[in-house]
Protein backbone atom coordinates (compact mmCIF):
# COMPACT_ATOMS: atom_id res chain seq x y z
CA UNK A 1 0.00 0.00 0.00
CA UNK A 2 0.97 3.35 -0.89
CA UNK A 3 1.48 6.48 1.21
CA UNK A 4 -0.40 8.30 0.09
CA UNK A 5 -3.70 5.88 -1.21
CA UNK A 6 -6.28 6.46 1.95
CA UNK A 7 -8.40 2.74 2.53
CA UNK A 8 -11.76 4.40 4.09
CA UNK A 9 -13.66 1.91 6.57
CA UNK A 10 -17.19 2.47 8.48
CA UNK A 11 -15.24 2.09 11.91
CA UNK A 12 -11.12 1.64 12.33
CA UNK A 13 -10.20 0.38 15.65
CA UNK A 14 -6.83 0.64 17.50
CA UNK A 15 -5.74 -2.45 19.55
CA UNK A 16 -6.72 -5.70 18.76
CA UNK A 17 -6.98 -7.36 22.11
CA UNK A 18 -10.15 -9.00 23.46
CA UNK A 19 -11.59 -5.11 24.19
CA UNK A 20 -10.88 -3.84 20.30
CA UNK A 21 -11.86 -7.84 18.78
CA UNK A 22 -15.17 -7.12 20.24
CA UNK A 23 -15.55 -4.10 19.27
CA UNK A 24 -14.85 -5.58 16.00
CA UNK A 25 -17.46 -8.56 16.00
CA UNK A 26 -20.19 -6.06 17.18
CA UNK A 27 -19.69 -3.22 14.14
CA UNK A 28 -19.35 -6.17 11.36
CA UNK A 29 -22.10 -8.22 12.84
CA UNK A 30 -24.17 -4.53 12.13
CA UNK A 31 -23.18 -4.74 8.50
CA UNK A 32 -19.89 -1.28 8.96
CA UNK A 33 -16.97 -2.30 7.27
CA UNK A 34 -14.11 -2.47 9.99
CA UNK A 35 -10.59 -2.42 10.32
CA UNK A 36 -8.69 -3.61 13.09
CA UNK A 37 -4.71 -1.76 13.80
CA UNK A 38 -2.46 -4.05 15.95
CA UNK A 39 1.32 -3.41 16.61
CA UNK A 40 1.97 -6.47 18.54
CA UNK A 41 -0.12 -9.65 19.13
CA UNK A 42 -4.04 -9.81 18.01
CA UNK A 43 -5.07 -11.43 21.52
CA UNK A 44 -3.46 -8.42 23.78
CA UNK A 45 -2.20 -7.95 26.84
CA UNK A 46 -5.06 -10.59 28.51
CA UNK A 47 -4.46 -13.86 26.07
CA UNK A 48 -0.43 -13.39 26.39
CA UNK A 49 1.06 -11.84 29.34
CA UNK A 50 -2.04 -10.94 32.15
CA UNK A 51 -5.17 -13.73 32.30
CA UNK A 52 -4.62 -16.40 30.72
CA UNK A 53 -0.55 -17.10 31.32
CA UNK A 54 -0.71 -16.00 34.59
CA UNK A 55 -3.77 -18.31 35.45
CA UNK A 56 -2.25 -21.05 33.90
CA UNK A 57 0.73 -20.74 36.07
CA UNK A 58 -1.46 -20.22 39.62
CA UNK A 59 -3.69 -23.31 38.56
CA UNK A 60 -0.78 -26.22 39.51
CA UNK A 61 0.11 -23.70 42.68
CA UNK A 62 -3.03 -23.73 43.87
CA UNK A 63 -4.19 -27.54 43.13
CA UNK A 64 -1.00 -28.67 44.79
CA UNK A 65 -1.67 -27.09 47.94
CA UNK A 66 -5.42 -28.42 47.96
CA UNK A 67 -3.67 -31.84 46.90
CA UNK A 68 -1.40 -31.23 49.90
CA UNK A 69 -3.73 -30.46 52.59
CA UNK A 70 -6.36 -33.45 51.61
CA UNK A 71 -6.39 -36.58 53.89
CA UNK A 72 -6.11 -39.66 51.59
CA UNK A 73 -4.08 -37.50 49.21
CA UNK A 74 -1.46 -35.35 50.97
CA UNK A 75 0.90 -38.79 50.88
CA UNK A 76 0.85 -39.17 47.20
CA UNK A 77 1.79 -35.57 46.99
CA UNK A 78 5.73 -36.78 47.25
CA UNK A 79 7.83 -33.46 45.72
CA UNK A 80 7.80 -29.96 44.40
CA UNK A 81 5.50 -28.80 41.42
CA UNK A 82 7.36 -29.72 38.15
CA UNK A 83 8.25 -26.13 37.17
CA UNK A 84 8.95 -27.26 33.54
CA UNK A 85 5.81 -28.79 32.99
CA UNK A 86 3.88 -26.17 34.39
CA UNK A 87 6.12 -23.50 32.19
CA UNK A 88 5.19 -26.01 29.19
CA UNK A 89 1.66 -25.64 29.95
CA UNK A 90 1.48 -21.98 30.14
CA UNK A 91 3.17 -21.58 26.85
CA UNK A 92 0.43 -24.01 25.66
CA UNK A 93 -2.84 -21.65 26.82
CA UNK A 94 -0.94 -18.54 25.30
CA UNK A 95 -0.32 -21.01 21.65
CA UNK A 96 3.50 -20.07 22.18
CA UNK A 97 2.83 -16.47 21.39
CA UNK A 98 1.31 -17.17 17.96
CA UNK A 99 -1.64 -15.15 17.43
CA UNK A 100 -2.84 -17.20 13.83
CA UNK A 101 -5.60 -18.14 15.58
CA UNK A 102 -7.07 -14.89 16.45
CA UNK A 103 -6.21 -13.48 12.65
CA UNK A 104 -7.90 -16.50 11.67
CA UNK A 105 -11.17 -15.55 13.53
CA UNK A 106 -11.26 -11.68 12.97
CA UNK A 107 -10.75 -13.03 8.94
CA UNK A 108 -13.76 -15.50 9.55
CA UNK A 109 -15.87 -12.29 10.83
CA UNK A 110 -14.33 -10.13 7.63
CA UNK A 111 -12.63 -8.12 9.70
CA UNK A 112 -9.83 -6.66 8.24
CA UNK A 113 -6.38 -6.43 9.71
CA UNK A 114 -3.40 -4.12 9.14
CA UNK A 115 -0.30 -4.94 11.54
CA UNK A 116 1.61 -1.70 12.28
CA UNK A 117 1.66 1.39 14.92
CA UNK A 118 -1.33 3.13 14.50
CA UNK A 119 -1.56 6.64 15.57
CA UNK A 120 -4.70 9.12 15.25
CA UNK A 121 -3.88 11.65 12.16
CA UNK A 122 -6.69 14.44 12.73
CA UNK A 123 -10.46 13.53 12.93
CA UNK A 124 -11.41 10.06 11.79
CA UNK A 125 -7.83 9.43 10.05
CA UNK A 126 -5.55 7.15 11.42
CA UNK A 127 -1.90 6.71 10.24
CA UNK A 128 -0.41 2.87 10.40
CA UNK A 129 3.36 2.96 10.45
CA UNK A 130 3.95 -0.45 9.25
CA UNK A 131 6.62 -3.49 10.27
CA UNK A 132 7.85 -2.98 6.77
CA UNK A 133 8.53 1.12 7.26
CA UNK A 134 5.68 2.30 4.98
CA UNK A 135 2.62 4.10 6.09
CA UNK A 136 -0.63 3.02 5.71
CA UNK A 137 -3.71 5.99 6.11
CA UNK A 138 -7.07 4.85 7.16
CA UNK A 139 -10.20 6.76 7.07
CA UNK A 140 -13.00 6.21 8.98
CA UNK A 141 -16.76 7.16 8.14
CA UNK A 142 -18.21 6.92 11.47
CA UNK A 143 -15.71 5.77 13.95
CA UNK A 144 -12.35 5.99 14.97
CA UNK A 145 -11.83 3.60 18.73
CA UNK A 146 -9.50 3.39 21.02
CA UNK A 147 -8.37 -0.11 22.69
CA UNK A 148 -4.53 0.13 23.61
CA UNK A 149 -5.28 -0.43 27.07
CA UNK A 150 -2.47 -0.03 29.32
CA UNK A 151 1.21 -0.66 30.47
CA UNK A 152 2.97 -1.14 33.46
CA UNK A 153 3.68 2.18 35.69
CA UNK A 154 7.41 1.98 37.07
CA UNK A 155 8.73 3.72 39.78
CA UNK A 156 11.00 6.43 40.02
CA UNK A 157 14.12 4.07 41.19
CA UNK A 158 17.54 5.16 41.33
CA UNK A 159 19.44 2.46 39.40
CA UNK A 160 16.34 0.79 38.10
CA UNK A 161 17.94 1.00 34.49
CA UNK A 162 20.37 -1.37 35.03
CA UNK A 163 18.60 -3.91 36.85
CA UNK A 164 16.65 -5.39 34.17
CA UNK A 165 13.32 -5.41 36.31
CA UNK A 166 10.40 -7.60 35.40
CA UNK A 167 6.86 -6.10 34.94
CA UNK A 168 3.95 -8.24 34.94
CA UNK A 169 4.92 -8.92 31.16
CA UNK A 170 7.95 -10.73 32.02
CA UNK A 171 6.55 -12.25 35.28
CA UNK A 172 3.92 -14.25 33.27
CA UNK A 173 6.12 -15.43 30.25
CA UNK A 174 9.70 -16.34 32.12
CA UNK A 175 11.43 -18.86 30.87
CA UNK A 176 12.91 -19.99 34.20
CA UNK A 177 12.13 -19.81 38.04
CA UNK A 178 14.11 -17.44 39.42
CA UNK A 179 16.00 -18.68 42.73
CA UNK A 180 15.13 -15.34 44.68
CA UNK A 181 12.36 -13.15 43.23
CA UNK A 182 11.28 -9.83 44.96
CA UNK A 183 8.50 -8.14 44.11
CA UNK A 184 7.62 -4.35 44.99
CA UNK A 185 3.68 -3.81 45.34
CA UNK A 186 0.62 -5.38 47.18
CA UNK A 187 -1.66 -5.58 44.47
CA UNK A 188 -3.49 -8.51 42.42
CA UNK A 189 -0.26 -8.76 40.32
CA UNK A 190 2.19 -8.88 43.07
CA UNK A 191 -0.19 -11.40 44.91
CA UNK A 192 -0.86 -13.70 42.04
CA UNK A 193 2.81 -13.58 40.91
CA UNK A 194 3.94 -14.35 44.58
CA UNK A 195 2.02 -17.46 44.97
CA UNK A 196 2.79 -18.70 42.01
CA UNK A 197 6.38 -18.55 41.86
CA UNK A 198 6.37 -19.23 45.39
CA UNK A 199 5.07 -22.56 44.38
CA UNK A 200 7.53 -22.93 41.16
CA UNK A 201 10.48 -23.02 43.70
CA UNK A 202 11.59 -19.02 43.82
CA UNK A 203 12.27 -17.58 47.23
CA UNK A 204 10.16 -14.43 47.22
CA UNK A 205 9.97 -11.65 49.09
CA UNK A 206 7.21 -9.38 48.48
CA UNK A 207 7.89 -5.39 49.75
CA UNK A 208 4.56 -3.35 50.17
CA UNK A 209 4.25 0.62 50.81
CA UNK A 210 1.00 -0.41 52.34
CA UNK A 211 -0.08 -2.04 55.90
CA UNK A 212 -1.98 -4.65 53.74
CA UNK A 213 -2.20 -6.52 50.32
CA UNK A 214 -5.12 -6.31 48.28
CA UNK A 215 -6.14 -2.88 49.26
CA UNK A 216 -9.62 -2.48 47.50
CA UNK A 217 -10.74 -5.67 49.00
CA UNK A 218 -11.98 -6.87 52.12
CA UNK A 219 -9.94 -6.62 55.35
CA UNK A 220 -10.68 -10.46 55.88
CA UNK A 221 -9.94 -11.51 52.75
CA UNK A 222 -6.57 -9.76 52.07
CA UNK A 223 -5.73 -10.92 55.95
CA UNK A 224 -6.72 -14.87 54.80
CA UNK A 225 -4.39 -14.18 51.47
CA UNK A 226 -1.56 -12.80 53.49
CA UNK A 227 -1.46 -16.03 56.04
CA UNK A 228 -1.31 -18.21 53.33
CA UNK A 229 1.66 -16.91 51.36
CA UNK A 230 3.60 -16.57 54.70
CA UNK A 231 2.46 -20.19 55.03
CA UNK A 232 3.65 -21.01 51.47
CA UNK A 233 7.44 -19.35 52.98
CA UNK A 234 6.69 -15.84 51.67
CA UNK A 235 8.81 -13.07 53.15
CA UNK A 236 5.92 -10.25 53.43
CA UNK A 237 7.61 -6.73 54.25
CA UNK A 238 4.74 -3.89 54.80
CA UNK A 239 5.06 -0.40 55.37
CA UNK A 240 8.32 -0.17 53.59
CA UNK A 241 9.77 0.49 49.56
CA UNK A 242 12.26 0.03 47.75
CA UNK A 243 14.51 3.37 47.42
CA UNK A 244 17.36 2.17 45.30
CA UNK A 245 18.67 -0.95 43.34
CA UNK A 246 21.94 -1.78 41.77
CA UNK A 247 22.70 -5.12 39.44
CA UNK A 248 25.62 -6.44 41.65
CA UNK A 249 27.11 -8.28 38.87
CA UNK A 250 29.32 -11.45 38.31
CA UNK A 251 29.20 -14.20 39.48
CA UNK A 252 25.46 -13.91 40.00
CA UNK A 253 24.45 -11.21 38.24
CA UNK A 254 21.60 -10.51 41.13
CA UNK A 255 20.10 -7.57 42.09
CA UNK A 256 20.72 -5.42 45.66
CA UNK A 257 17.74 -3.59 46.47
CA UNK A 258 17.68 -1.09 49.57
CA UNK A 259 15.14 -0.64 51.60
CA UNK A 260 13.56 2.73 53.21
CA UNK A 261 14.93 1.86 56.58
CA UNK A 262 18.51 1.38 54.95
CA UNK A 263 18.40 -2.62 54.72
CA UNK A 264 19.62 -4.51 52.40
CA UNK A 265 18.01 -7.20 50.23
CA UNK A 266 19.83 -9.43 47.28
CA UNK A 267 17.01 -10.71 44.61
CA UNK A 268 18.03 -12.40 41.61
CA UNK A 269 14.94 -10.99 39.84
CA UNK A 270 12.67 -8.02 40.86
CA UNK A 271 9.47 -7.73 40.08
CA UNK A 272 7.66 -4.01 39.84
CA UNK A 273 3.94 -4.44 40.20
CA UNK A 274 3.11 -0.79 41.19
CA UNK A 275 0.13 0.05 39.12
CA UNK A 276 -0.97 0.50 35.42
CA UNK A 277 -0.24 3.75 32.94
CA UNK A 278 -2.95 4.15 29.80
CA UNK A 279 -1.36 3.52 26.85
CA UNK A 280 -1.83 7.13 25.06
CA UNK A 281 1.41 8.49 24.82
CA UNK A 282 2.16 7.62 21.22
CA UNK A 283 -1.28 7.29 19.67
CA UNK A 284 -1.82 10.62 18.11
CA UNK A 285 -4.23 12.31 21.07
CA UNK A 286 -2.72 15.93 19.85
CA UNK A 287 -3.46 15.63 16.61
CA UNK A 288 -7.45 15.53 17.95
CA UNK A 289 -6.78 18.30 20.74
CA UNK A 290 -6.11 15.96 23.77
CA UNK A 291 -2.84 15.62 26.14
CA UNK A 292 -0.73 12.46 25.15
CA UNK A 293 -0.43 9.73 27.87
CA UNK A 294 -3.38 10.61 29.61
CA UNK A 295 -6.37 8.39 30.67
CA UNK A 296 -9.44 8.77 28.06
CA UNK A 297 -12.68 9.91 30.01
CA UNK A 298 -15.91 9.07 27.78
CA UNK A 299 -19.43 9.22 28.90
CA UNK A 300 -21.22 5.92 29.29
CA UNK A 301 -21.32 5.36 25.51
CA UNK A 302 -18.03 5.47 25.73
CA UNK A 303 -17.82 8.29 23.49
CA UNK A 304 -14.51 10.58 24.36
CA UNK A 305 -15.80 13.37 26.09
CA UNK A 306 -13.22 16.10 24.53
CA UNK A 307 -13.84 15.53 21.14
CA UNK A 308 -16.53 16.51 19.10
CA UNK A 309 -19.07 15.14 16.81
CA UNK A 310 -19.69 11.89 18.17
CA UNK A 311 -16.86 9.88 16.27
CA UNK A 312 -14.09 9.20 18.44
CA UNK A 313 -14.39 6.22 20.69
CA UNK A 314 -12.36 4.70 24.12
CA UNK A 315 -13.08 1.49 25.46
CA UNK A 316 -11.46 -0.87 27.83
CA UNK A 317 -9.06 -0.34 30.15
CA UNK A 318 -7.58 3.02 28.38
CA UNK A 319 -10.67 4.50 30.09
CA UNK A 320 -9.99 3.58 33.52
CA UNK A 321 -13.18 2.81 34.77
CA UNK A 322 -12.47 -1.20 35.29
CA UNK A 323 -8.99 -2.81 34.52
CA UNK A 324 -10.41 -6.01 34.17
CA UNK A 325 -10.75 -8.00 30.79
CA UNK A 326 -14.19 -9.17 31.12
CA UNK A 327 -15.64 -5.73 31.84
CA UNK A 328 -13.50 -4.12 28.59
CA UNK A 329 -15.80 -6.61 26.46
CA UNK A 330 -18.89 -5.78 28.20
CA UNK A 331 -17.53 -2.32 27.66
CA UNK A 332 -16.98 -3.07 23.79
CA UNK A 333 -20.50 -4.32 23.31
CA UNK A 334 -22.26 -1.31 24.63
CA UNK A 335 -19.84 0.70 22.00
CA UNK A 336 -20.51 -1.44 19.29
CA UNK A 337 -24.11 -1.01 19.72
CA UNK A 338 -23.51 2.44 19.49
CA UNK A 339 -21.69 2.99 17.08
CA UNK A 340 -23.87 0.78 15.08
CA UNK A 341 -26.85 3.02 16.42
CA UNK A 342 -25.28 6.19 15.06
CA UNK A 343 -24.11 5.11 11.30
CA UNK A 344 -28.02 4.05 10.70
CA UNK A 345 -29.10 7.30 12.67
CA UNK A 346 -31.01 5.46 15.02
CA UNK A 347 -31.98 6.95 18.45
CA UNK A 348 -29.95 5.27 21.08
CA UNK A 349 -31.21 2.61 23.27
CA UNK A 350 -30.55 3.90 27.59
CA UNK A 351 -33.29 1.36 28.92
CA UNK A 352 -31.68 0.28 32.04
CA UNK A 353 -33.18 -3.46 31.30
CA UNK A 354 -32.15 -3.50 27.66
CA UNK A 355 -29.94 -6.06 25.76
CA UNK A 356 -29.56 -3.22 23.38
CA UNK A 357 -28.46 -0.65 25.87
CA UNK A 358 -26.15 1.82 24.94
CA UNK A 359 -25.83 3.20 28.39
CA UNK A 360 -23.12 1.10 30.73
CA UNK A 361 -23.91 0.20 33.98
CA UNK A 362 -20.67 -0.28 36.55
CA UNK A 363 -22.41 -0.68 39.79
CA UNK A 364 -21.80 -4.27 39.93
CA UNK A 365 -18.31 -4.90 38.61
CA UNK A 366 -17.08 -8.51 39.41
CA UNK A 367 -13.24 -9.29 40.15
CA UNK A 368 -11.66 -12.26 40.85
CA UNK A 369 -8.10 -12.66 42.77
CA UNK A 370 -6.68 -16.00 42.00
CA UNK A 371 -5.11 -16.65 45.32
CA UNK A 372 -4.90 -18.80 47.80
CA UNK A 373 -7.39 -18.48 48.88
CA UNK A 374 -8.93 -17.45 46.21
CA UNK A 375 -11.08 -13.90 46.44
CA UNK A 376 -13.83 -13.16 44.36
CA UNK A 377 -15.76 -9.81 44.98
CA UNK A 378 -18.50 -7.91 43.18
CA UNK A 379 -20.08 -4.42 44.22
CA UNK A 380 -19.20 -2.11 47.46
CA UNK A 381 -16.95 -3.14 49.76
CA UNK A 382 -17.71 -2.22 53.59
CA UNK A 383 -15.05 0.57 53.28
CA UNK A 384 -16.54 1.85 50.31
CA UNK A 385 -19.81 2.71 51.77
CA UNK A 386 -18.43 4.16 54.72
CA UNK A 387 -16.68 6.18 52.06
CA UNK A 388 -19.66 6.72 50.05
CA UNK A 389 -22.06 7.73 52.89
CA UNK A 390 -24.15 4.53 51.77
CA UNK A 391 -26.08 2.78 54.85
CA UNK A 392 -25.52 -1.13 54.67
CA UNK A 393 -25.91 -4.19 57.11
CA UNK A 394 -22.65 -6.47 56.71
CA UNK A 395 -23.53 -9.71 57.41
CA UNK A 396 -20.74 -12.38 57.62
CA UNK A 397 -20.50 -16.14 57.95
CA UNK A 398 -17.42 -18.51 58.19
CA UNK A 399 -17.59 -20.93 55.03
CA UNK A 400 -15.89 -23.23 56.47
CA UNK A 401 -19.19 -23.71 58.03
CA UNK A 402 -20.70 -25.14 55.19
CA UNK A 403 -20.85 -28.76 54.39
CA UNK A 404 -19.92 -28.54 50.52
CA UNK A 405 -16.69 -26.55 52.11
CA UNK A 406 -15.68 -29.29 54.33
CA UNK A 407 -16.46 -32.16 51.70
CA UNK A 408 -14.00 -29.58 49.76
CA UNK A 409 -11.50 -29.12 51.88
CA UNK A 410 -11.65 -30.27 55.91
CA UNK A 411 -9.98 -27.51 57.03
CA UNK A 412 -11.25 -25.57 54.75
CA UNK A 413 -10.75 -21.90 55.84
CA UNK A 414 -13.26 -18.72 54.22
CA UNK A 415 -15.44 -16.43 54.63
CA UNK A 416 -18.13 -14.46 53.00
CA UNK A 417 -19.44 -11.48 53.51
CA UNK A 418 -22.78 -9.58 51.76
CA UNK A 419 -23.74 -5.98 52.17
CA UNK A 420 -27.94 -5.06 51.94
CA UNK A 421 -29.32 -1.92 51.81
CA UNK A 422 -31.28 -1.39 54.65
CA UNK A 423 -34.61 0.56 53.13
CA UNK A 424 -34.91 -1.69 49.66
CA UNK A 425 -33.84 -5.44 50.58
CA UNK A 426 -31.26 -5.54 48.46
CA UNK A 427 -27.84 -6.93 48.19
CA UNK A 428 -25.64 -4.45 46.76
CA UNK A 429 -22.25 -5.84 47.78
CA UNK A 430 -20.47 -9.50 47.89
CA UNK A 431 -17.00 -10.98 49.12
CA UNK A 432 -16.04 -14.50 49.38
CA UNK A 433 -12.39 -15.36 50.39
CA UNK A 434 -11.97 -19.11 50.32
CA UNK A 435 -11.11 -22.09 47.88
CA UNK A 436 -13.36 -22.59 45.04
CA UNK A 437 -15.08 -19.67 45.66
CA UNK A 438 -14.48 -18.29 42.09
CA UNK A 439 -18.01 -20.02 40.69
CA UNK A 440 -19.82 -18.22 43.28
CA UNK A 441 -19.50 -15.24 41.81
CA UNK A 442 -21.51 -15.23 39.15
CA UNK A 443 -24.63 -15.64 41.41
CA UNK A 444 -23.82 -12.69 43.39
CA UNK A 445 -23.31 -10.66 40.50
CA UNK A 446 -26.59 -11.44 38.89
CA UNK A 447 -28.65 -10.76 42.83
CA UNK A 448 -26.79 -7.46 42.44
CA UNK A 449 -27.21 -6.75 38.76
CA UNK A 450 -31.14 -7.76 38.95
CA UNK A 451 -32.04 -6.02 42.30
CA UNK A 452 -33.50 -9.20 43.52
CA UNK A 453 -35.23 -8.41 47.00
CA UNK A 454 -34.34 -10.84 49.34
CA UNK A 455 -37.64 -12.36 49.69
CA UNK A 456 -36.81 -13.60 46.09
CA UNK A 457 -33.37 -15.18 47.29
CA UNK A 458 -34.99 -17.11 49.62
CA UNK A 459 -36.89 -19.21 46.83
CA UNK A 460 -32.91 -19.91 45.10
CA UNK A 461 -31.72 -23.28 46.65
CA UNK A 462 -28.90 -23.70 46.71
CA UNK A 463 -27.57 -27.87 46.17
CA UNK A 464 -26.56 -29.83 48.88
CA UNK A 465 -23.28 -30.38 49.93
CA UNK A 466 -22.26 -27.12 47.57
CA UNK A 467 -19.84 -24.56 48.81
CA UNK A 468 -22.90 -22.25 47.37
CA UNK A 469 -24.83 -23.10 50.26
CA UNK A 470 -23.14 -20.33 52.16
CA UNK A 471 -26.30 -18.04 50.62
CA UNK A 472 -29.13 -20.17 51.97
CA UNK A 473 -26.40 -19.28 55.82
CA UNK A 474 -26.32 -15.75 54.90
CA UNK A 475 -29.80 -15.13 54.60
CA UNK A 476 -30.49 -17.16 57.68
CA UNK A 477 -27.85 -14.73 59.60
CA UNK A 478 -29.49 -11.94 58.45
CA UNK A 479 -32.97 -12.93 59.41
CA UNK A 480 -31.78 -13.79 62.51
CA UNK A 481 -30.08 -10.64 63.65
CA UNK A 482 -32.19 -8.65 66.30
CA UNK A 483 -33.99 -5.94 64.74
CA UNK A 484 -34.48 -7.92 61.17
Amino acid sequence: MSDTHIHTYDVVIIGAGPVGENVADRTRAAGLATVVVESELAGGECSYWACEPSKALLRPALLYREAARFPGVATAVTGPLDAAAVLTHRDRMTADWDDRDQITWLESVHVDVVRGHGRLDGPRRVAVRTPGGDTVRLLARHAVVVCTGTTAALPPLPGLDSVRAWTSREATSAREVPRRLAILGAGVVATEMAAAWQALGARVTLIARESRLLGRVEDFAADLVADRLRQAGVDLRFDTTITATERVGEPDDSVRLTLADGTQLIADQLLLATGRAPRTDDVGLDTVGLCPGQWLTTDDSFTVDAVDGDWLYAVGDVTHRALLTHQGKYQARIAGAVIAARARGQRLDTRRWSPHSATADHEAVPQVVFTDPEVAAVGLTTAEAARTGRAVDVVDYDIGRVAGAIQHDPEYRGRARILIDPRRQTIVGATFAGSGVAELLHSATIAITGEVPLDRLWHAVPAFPTISEVWLRLLETYRDRPGT
